[in-house]
C-alpha cells in the first residue's frame, strides 16, 4: 500500500470515528504508525489533507460499487427492474460500510464550509450523478438530468436513514423496492411490488 493511501485509509477511519474535529495530521501519523511529520509532510495544510481523504474515499467508493457503478456507467440496463435492482445494490454496499458513509457525511458537512473541498466533492459526487442520468435516459425519462438529482437525493436520504437514522439497516429486498417503488412514480409506470 502507498503511504498516500494508508494515510488517506487511515484519516477516513478517523473522521467515522472521532468526526472533523478528531481528524488531525498528528492523530494521521499515530493511527498509522507513521513516525511524526510524516502525514505533513505529504498533504501540507489541512485543505490538502481532506482533499486527499476525498479522493480516496471516492476511489474507495467507486471499486466497492464495481459492477453496479459500471453498468450505471455504461447506462446498459433494458427494464425498470433491472435499474431498481442495479440502484438498490449500490445502496446495500454502502449501507454496509458504515465507516465510509460516516466519514462522506463528515467531509460533506465540511464542503460546507471550505469552497475549495466543495469543488473537488461536486466533482466526485458527478462521477455518480453523471451514471444515473445516462441509466435514467435509457429508462426513457423525458429529463433524465433533473431525474438523476432526485434519484440521487432519494438514495442519499435511505443510506442517511440507514446509518445514522432510527430506521433500522434495510434489507437489499426492502432496498429495491423502495427504490422500485419511486423509479415506477418518476417514470410513471406500474411497480411490481412486494
Amino acid at each position: 500500500m502507498k503511504r498516500s493511501e494508508l494515510v488517506a485509509d487511515t484519516a477516513i477511519t478517523l473522521l467515522a470515528e472521532r468526526g472533523m474535529r478528531g481528524l488531525t495530521h498528528r492523530a494521521v501519523d499515530e493511527a498509522a504508525g507513521l513516525p511524526p511529520g510524516s502525514t505533513s509532510n505529504l498533504a501540507r495544510t489541512r485543505a490538502a489533507l481532506l482533499e486527499l481523504t476525498l479522493s480516496r474515499l471516492t476511489e474507495l467508493e467507486i471499486h466497492a460499487l464495481g459492477p453496479a457503478y459500471t453498468t450505471a456507467r455504461n447506462g446498459t440496463l433494458g427494464a425498470q427492474a433491472g435499474m431498481a435492482d442495479t440502484v438498490a445494490e449500490g445502496l446495500h454496499i454502502q449501507i454496509r460500510d458504515r465507516r465510509r458513509a460516516l466519514a462522506r457525511y463528515e467531509l460533506a458537512l465540511e464542503a460546507t464550509r471550505r469552497p475549495e473541498l466543495r469543488e473537488i466533492y461536486d466533482a466526485a459526487g458527478s462521477r455518480f450523478r453523471d451514471p444515473a442520468v445516462a441509466l435514467l435516459a435509457a429508462q426513457g425519462s423525458r429529463d433524465p438530468v433533473r431525474h438523476a438529482r432526485q434519484l440521487v437525493a432519494f438514495s442519499e436520504g435511505l443510506m442517511f436513514d440507514a446509518i445514522v437514522g432510527a430506521g433500522g439497516t434495510p434489507t437489499f429486498e426492502e432496498l429495491r423496492q423502495a427504490v422500485e417503488d419511486f423509479l415506477a412514480g418518476m417514470l410513471g409506470r406500474p411497480s411490481r411490488g412486494p
